[in-house]
């Protein structure tokens, strides 16, 4: 169905309310195939009229303003053509935060948050002494300088302030969810990230300044732990400024879609979120198997290393931390719907 027909579907009429502009949106989003067809009206609407939920539901009863009416079926025609809301709206929100999205950047997603969370946890328990810079979920602020970690890439851990903290790089950064928050929560940790787009670095340093740790997260553009090898003797060219880095810990989420997976994925992510965030190669392995060859060429070994996967791809990923043998606890974390969807590796010695 083209836009012109799509927006053509809604129709205004004198005295419409909110909720039923609502309504009639969110069931012509049904029959488009559109899942939560009603969440995704009522996020649209907010969107429009610059509103919360809460004061969306009180003027339910309000009338529709009929000057915005055809941009409100030009972006319910988008959703229904199987557009992501996030892009519509351009935010999604992570562990509390707003983030700003936009197509060329993968659209953070809740099973993340236990990502983070692990990370978080098993990086207190090895330098504790870093861990109560914030602990609430949704903190904010950029520290100054002297709050900040070391910047001179010596270790194995960051020392500042008498306190041991560590140094934490986010491969494959996208938006900067995970590079962001895990700023945001530990003020005291040093916090690095690559991706290979230049454009995902651009929303993820926009991210950063929106939630004032754009002074204490470095972004680099590189293929996966690339930006952070040690410079090999001989090799030719400039090192780049995180070349050499000592990392404690190393947190990423890689494409792992299968290659012959991708044509049959849901339309909003097939059809609009970028490949190069999803393609995980013949058997969706790739990116882990190549950051663990690669780890040799970094300073030192990661105390922690955290990654999330695809469905059925946790025990084969979780036998190869174990081959490699730099850490004595490997363990694998389930998301929200019972999907192992977590590997974190981590050193405690």
């Amino acid at each position: 169905m083209s836009e012109k027909g799509n927006a053509a579907a809604l129709s205004h009429h004198p005295g419409m309310t909110l909720r039923e502009a609502c309504l009639q949106a969110s069931s012509f989003l049904s029959g488009a195939g559109v899942d939560e067809a009603r969440a995704n009206a009522e996020l649209l609407l907010m969107h429009l009229l610059g509103m919360e939920r809460a004061e969306l539901i009180r003027d339910w009863s309000e009338p529709m303003p009929g000057g915005v009416w055809e941009q409100w079926s030009g972006l319910v025609s988008r959703k229904a053509a199987g557009e992501p809301v996030q892009y519509i709206i351009g935010e999604q929100w992570f562990y509390g935060l707003p983030f700003t999205v936009r197509p060329g950047v993968l659209i953070p997603r809740p099973e993340t948050e236990l990502l983070v969370e692990a990370v978080l946890a098993a990086a207190d328990g090895l330098w504790p002494e870093a861990s109560g810079a914030q602990a609430g979920r949704a903190a904010g602020g950029d520290a100054g300088a002297g709050e900040a970690a070391s910047m001179d890439g010596t270790g194995p851990a960051a020392v500042q302030q008498g306190r041991v903290v560590p140094t934490v790089i986010d491969v494959g950064t996208g938006s900067g969810a995970i590079a962001v928050t895990l700023a945001a929560q530990r003020h005291a940790w040093r916090v690095c990230a690559s991706d290979l787009s230049e454009d995902a670095l651009a929303v993820a340093r926009t991210n950063a300044a929106r939630h004032g740790v754009g002074g204490r997260v470095q972004f680099v553009q590189g293929d996966l732990l690339g930006p952070f090898a040690q410079q090999r003797p001989g090799s030719g060219g400039s090192p780049g400024e995180l070349a050499g880095l000592r990392a404690d810990v190393l947190v990423s989420n890689p494409p792992y879609i299968p290659a012959g997976d991708l044509p049959h994925l849901q339309r909003e992510v097939r059809d609009y979120e970028p490949h190069l965030a999803l393609d995980g190669g013949a058997d969706g392995l790739d990116p882990y198997c190549r950051m663990l060859e690669q780890l040799p060429e970094l300073a030192q070994l990661p105390r922690i290393v955290a990654f999330e996967l695809g469905m059925g791809q946790a025990q084969q990923v979780a036998r190869l931390l174990r081959d490699y043998g730099a850490w004595d606890d490997v363990r694998i974390i389930t998301d929200y719907g019972g999907i192992e969807r977590h590997v974190i590796a981590v050193s405690t010695e």
